[in-house]
């Protein structure tokens, strides 16, 4: 076990080793062709430098160039006649074009079998559950203003009229225990080619584990969801809205129901999911409960779990976990505006951000485990802080001892980030800030105005 093993695997260096072996690298890049005459910058090298870019907050090439050439990447270093000879450049050009020829595939390939990996490690079941549940959610990330990001990802539009930046639309899974992440889905969020949410979470269904649960918003309450959900063997706790809550049972809520029922879809399911059939249904319970954050509001529950309902709304209230895990990858990991300017490398940054991010989580799940407590009682970027300032010392320890020290002294630290209890209520209102006065828009002068009289 990567977790309960000796102390050399423990930092995300050695997690990454781990996850993504030497072997499984050099067989990925005979697979698609890469690396025949790699020297350098081998797969497994730039893959690193690339997560060591998001685990520094965004680190530049010239510092990944650097880190690479005072031996940060070890092991995995395939050894060749300029490296051997101490001649390699210090340039940014041989691993800026390096990371532009490194084939999706493998990025896809390596991302996915980390996660599945320390997913093993981090697994927690809910109890009384035994088994992950997993939250779907979007999100949008803003993209550089080029050509073909433009044409792959078109810009929204207003009343004004185009706007300037891409937009990609993401779909993110996240074990609500651990805060693990799923490798994405993603697609265009306007335009011709544009992809739904909920199109997007069908599709990405076969990456959870066979045993997870489902859980989700009123954005994904809808039967052609729950139906996919349902056909993959899951079970699923998804909100509805009080309108469709309404129409499946067939009269006004009332509060405390539970009603076991077969849900059946709509006349407008079926115009608007043509691959459904008049015959698909999924037999589950209709829940209405008052909702724990605002009192004079019902929540509507659809599940397949056969939970008491108490229990079922607690697992529903964790469904918020998703929105601070968002902000760690958007803010803290620093996805919020990708910096490439093709959709290739779109594509590949935002998978090796979630693979930074994952093993982030799996410190903070170590972390935790030694101290007695939950994962989510840590603070994210307290926890990346204290991996970017360690990272320097595990590289260039000078023996065994010296590394086990300074790896215990880096989960000594990471398990003080600890979130604070709040035990009050928000002493003021919640209110959004105004968007503020305009300034007078600037009036062109006439000919007669700039006139000396």
């Amino acid at each position: 076990m990567l977790f309960m093993g000796s102390t050399e695997a423990l930092d995300v260096f050695h997690l990454f080793q781990r996850s993504a072996p030497v072997w499984l690298l050099r067989e990925l890049s005979r697979k698609h062709g890469y690396g025949l005459r790699e020297g350098i910058y081998g797969a497994g090298v730039v893959i690193w430098l690339m997560i060591w870019q998001r685990l520094q907050g965004g680190r530049s090439q010239q510092a990944a160039v650097q880190y690479l050439l005072q031996g940060g990447t070890g092991e995995i270093q395939i050894d060749c006649k300029r490296w051997n000879e101490d001649r390699v450049s210090a340039s940014t050009g041989s691993y800026s074009a390096a990371r532009q020829r490194l084939p999706g595939p493998i990025v896809r390939e390596v991302t996915e079998r980390m996660t599945a990996q320390l997913r093993v490690e981090m697994e927690e079941g809910w109890e009384g559950l035994r088994r992950p549940v997993f939250v779907v959610d979007g999100t949008t990330l803003q993209l550089q203003h080029e050509p073909d990001l433009v044409k792959a990802y078109c810009p929204g539009r207003n009343q004004h009229g185009e706007n300037h930046w891409p937009v990609m639309q993401v779909l993110v899974m996240h074990d609500v225990y651990s805060g693990m992440a799923m490798a994405p889905s993603w697609g265009p969020m306007y335009g011709d080619a544009a992809v739904s949410e909920q199109a997007m979470a069908v599709a990405a269904l076969d990456k959870l584990p066979p045993d997870a649960a489902v859980l989700g918003d009123a954005n994904f309450g809808i039967f052609a969801f729950a139906y996919a959900v349902h056909r993959s063997g899951r079970p699923m706790i998804l909100r509805l809205s009080q309108p469709r809550a309404k129409n499946i049972l067939g009269e006004a809520l009332k509060e405390g129901t539970d009603r076991k029922l077969v849900w059946r879809p709509s006349l407008w399911d079926l115009k608007s999911h043509p691959e459904l059939s008049g015959q698909a249904c999924v037999e589950g319970r209709v829940l209405v409960c008052r909702h724990p954050c605002c009192q004079d509001e019902l929540l509507c529950l659809f599940t397949t779990l056969q939970l008491p309902m108490e229990q079922l709304l607690g697992i529903y209230k964790l469904r918020w976990r998703v929105e601070t895990d968002l902000r760690s990858l958007k803010r803290t990991v620093g996805i919020h505006q990708l910096s490439s300017k093709s959709p290739d490398m779109v594509e590949k940054e935002l998978l090796l951000a979630i693979a930074a991010y994952n093993l982030i989580r799996a410190v903070m799940c170590l972390a935790a485990r030694r101290a007695g407590i939950e994962p989510r009682q840590l603070s994210f970027s307290f926890v990346q802080s204290v991996v970017e300032a360690a990272l320097p010392g595990l590289d260039h320890a000078s023996s065994d001892e010296e590394y086990g020290q300074r790896l215990e002294r880096m989960l000594r630290f990471a398990a003080q980030g600890r979130l604070p209890r709040r035990t009050r209520q928000r002493g003021y209102p919640r209110e959004v800030w105004g968007r503020g006065a305009k300034f007078p828009a600037r009036k062109r002068s006439t000919k007669s105005e700039g006139v000396a009289k």
